[in-house]
């Protein structure tokens, strides 16, 4: 589904820092700071020139310090809206452009084990990650201890520390260039980036799926 996009042959970190180097994203910057770098987001999100990130993104040799923030699509998506031209469309999606969300890091980049309140597509569009993925159904062994968060760094299933870990099924997969993963909503999820990595993430899907505003601990803020 990716094959006519011009974006997996021609963007690069130099490539964004020419097309959009003008533009203030937000970011996190100091992750390596705060184990809980995912959860505490807000407190390490910074706003900087684009181009500035892009030039750090490709010094890093493999580095979990920089990344895109989550729920990125306010600020950040004025990036995706000057590269529209770059992607293509793609089936069983509405044409809203405010769905979409732009991660991009070095080689390294850590997003710990949670699950979405949504249905997602996963477009890869450079670079490549490796996603381990535990079912919905797993979740009471997954020790759901904060909101959509799991205290198991979701790397590898640590048997000795989580008793219940044991029952857990998990696949491990890698995601590389030009492919797509569809994640289901509450699947279990951790990725990592093995590469400089760009990822466009969508969820405005031609059905409903919006069932994150009934979730216990949804909040607007």
């Amino acid at each position: 589904m990716m094959e006519d996009w011009p974006a997996c042959k021609t963007w690069s970190p130099p490539y964004l820092k020419r097309t959009c180097g003008d533009l203030e994203v937000e970011v996190q910057w100091g992750r390596d700071s705060d184990p809980d770098y995912e959860m505490n987001r807000a407190k390490l999100s910074r706003r900087v020139n684009f181009g500035e990130f892009a030039e750090r993104v490709a010094s890093a040799d493999r580095s979990n310090d920089v990344y895109t923030t989550a729920n990125n699509q306010c600020r950040n998506g004025q990036v995706l809206e000057r590269l529209r031209g770059d992607i293509g469309k793609l089936p069983y999606l509405t044409n809203d452009p405010t769905a979409s969300f732009l991660w991009f890091g070095p080689a390294g980049t850590k997003t710990p084990l949670h699950h979405d309140l949504t249905n997602n597509f996963m477009a890869q569009v450079i670079g490549a990650k490796r996603i381990n993925l535990i079912p919905l159904f797993d979740t009471p062994n997954v020790d759901n201890h904060r909101h959509c968060f799991s205290e198991m760094t979701g790397e590898t299933i640590d048997v000795g520390c989580y008793s219940l870990a044991t029952a857990t099924q998990h696949t491990i997969c890698e995601l590389n260039a030009g492919e797509i993963l569809f994640l289901p909503i509450g699947w279990w999820h951790h990725a990592e980036g093995l590469s400089t990595s760009i990822t466009i993430t969508y969820t405005n899907f031609l059905r409903e799926n919006e069932f994150f505003r009934n979730y216990d601990t949804y909040s607007e803020v």
